[in-house]
């Protein structure tokens, strides 16, 4: 598979939400980057560490300031996509709502939006992707026409690291006396400590701990001196790189209910899972549902005592690992990256015929729909009687050639004409179905189009005039390698005059 062009991800990271979003977008762009890709990121994330990581992966980096809604991310943003038409844009985070969506679509970029909860009242993107167990529950509204849902832990994004671990066998050991301590990026409220004091609770012969924190978390000096003052060995990493072996040394773990439980759960780690946010409740509740997860619930509800009781039945228990880690690792399979790169990267393709007579109402109801309308010169209805004769006329006229749009399964997508003025000059028409509008189809008809007449015909310039409020219509021409001439009255209109000779490009 080869992924061509540049991928944007727009992802935040920080001690507020946790670092889960900035980094299975990391794991998006790993696979982008080994098809082949570029990869750019515009984050307002500030920690060295997460930034020195993007940039060891050879990933661009375009430092924001402040995280939307503050005006200057999207003036950054849009900046940078002004540069790539068209390109995939990835956005990962609660901040993002309808309208910067909105923006990126109308700016002519695809959109994929990775999501955990619905949390919009609406969704523009070409795709949205949950990798949730819960997903296929959730009822999202989006655009009838072309939003794609990918719902699913087949979707479950995982880092390259992860990914050698595949064909790895976990041994259930009689008790379990490793224990893998990992409660997501940041844990502003330090409940990470809770767990260390209810690990020091447990008297049982050779346990040892690893405590992974993350490298937003704000706490780190004072669970060292918690650790100093521990009775059994609990070793402290901060910014872990080498989680897969962390978690394949595990014989269990204590996590958050984020983006880390279907690592876990990858590497086959029976889990005690906390509630963290509200965010983490449908994940934790889902896999202890499904049995690849025990359940402990909201972590202001929990003392340590029963973290500790909950622990050491997990511990002991080895027919309950051996049972949570098989149908945890049934879950993921490692192909969510391949599966989405697939999706990504399926082109559009558009094959052209010349229109025949029985298009005739096809045509008409194209030309009668009210953004049409809108956008022509004369913005009157067009009768059945009217269209039928001029239909005739242009069928019959060897200086009005129309072509139909067709998409890569046949079905027809708009139509394309060219009224030739002269031998060498045309003024074209386009019109787009209304479903497949803000796809790219405009662009794409348009300069298949033109290279047709180009190579077909003797015509050398083809004309475009267009309303100044028909924005849409502007962008698509400019993508189509159109030039700008100046303004020109057309039926009482102002219009803005475009054209693009023969060898422009």
């Amino acid at each position: 598979m080869v992924a061509s062009g540049t991928l944007f991800i727009r992802a935040d990271a920080g001690s507020h939400i946790g670092t889960g979003h900035l980094m299975r977008c990391l794991a998006l762009a790993q696979a982008w980057k080994g098809a082949g890709g570029k990869v750019v990121f515009i984050t307002a994330c500030r920690n060295e560490g997460l930034l020195r990581r993007l940039r060891e992966e050879e990933i661009e980096v375009h430092l924001l300031s402040l995280s939307y809604p503050d005006p200057g991310d999207w003036e950054v943003t849009k900046n940078v996509l002004a540069r790539h038409p068209g390109a995939w844009v990835v956005l990962d985070g609660y901040h993002f709502n309808e309208t910067y969506q909105k923006r990126i679509k109308d700016a002519g970029n695809r959109l994929l939006v990775i999501d955990d909860m619905v949390h919009l009242k609406h969704y523009y993107a070409d795709i949205v992707l949950n990798q949730n167990l819960h997903a296929e529950d959730l009822h999202y509204s989006c655009e009838p026409y072309y939003t794609k849902l990918l719902l699913g832990t087949k979707y479950v994004l995982l880092r390259r690291e992860f990914l050698a671990w595949r064909d790895w066998k976990r041994e259930i050991p009689k008790v379990a006396r490793r224990v893998l301590v990992t409660l997501g990026g940041s844990d502003p409220g330090n409940y990470t400590l809770k767990v260390i004091q209810a690990l020091q609770k447990l008297d049982i012969s050779g346990l040892e701990a690893i405590v992974v924190i993350g490298a937003s978390n704000p706490h780190a000096d004072v669970l060292k001196k918690a650790l100093g003052q521990s009775c059994i060995p609990i070793r402290l990493i901060q910014s872990a790189k080498n989680m897969p072996e962390l978690m394949a040394w595990a014989d269990v773990a204590i996590a958050a209910g984020g983006t880390t439980c279907w690592e876990l759960a990858f590497m086959g780690v029976p889990s005690l899972v906390l509630i963290l946010a509200e965010n983490q409740r449908l994940i934790a509740e889902g896999l202890d549902q499904a049995g690849a997860a025990v359940n402990l619930g909201w972590h202001k509800d929990l003392s340590s005592s029963e973290i500790e009781n909950a622990l050491l039945s997990l511990i002991s228990d080895k027919p309950k690992r051996a049972e949570v880690a098989q149908r945890a690792q049934a879950l993921v399979d490692g192909s969510g990256s391949i599966r989405l790169l697939t999706e990504l990267r399926e082109e559009k393709t558009l094959t052209l015929r010349r229109v025949r007579e029985e298009d005739c109402r096809l045509l008409w109801e194209w030309a009668n729909d009210p953004q049409v309308r809108a956008a022509a010169f004369s913005s009157d209805p067009i009768s059945w009687e009217d269209h039928v004769k001029w239909f005739a006329s242009k069928l019959n006229d060897p200086n009005c050639i129309i072509f139909v749009a067709l998409d890569n399964d046949g079905a027809s997508v708009g139509q394309i004409r060219f009224d030739i003025t002269d031998e060498r000059e045309a003024e074209i028409d386009v019109n787009i179905d209304r479903k497949r509008r803000g796809l790219g189809y405009g662009t794409l008809l348009i300069d298949k189009g033109v290279e047709e007449i180009f190579r077909t015909t003797s015509v050398r310039i083809v004309h475009a005039f267009i309303k100044p409020d028909n924005v849409s219509s502007i962008r698509a021409f400019e993508k189509a390698k159109f030039k700008k001439i100046g303004l020109k009255a057309v039926r009482g209109h102002t219009a803005i005059h475009y054209l693009r000779r023969k060898n422009d490009g």
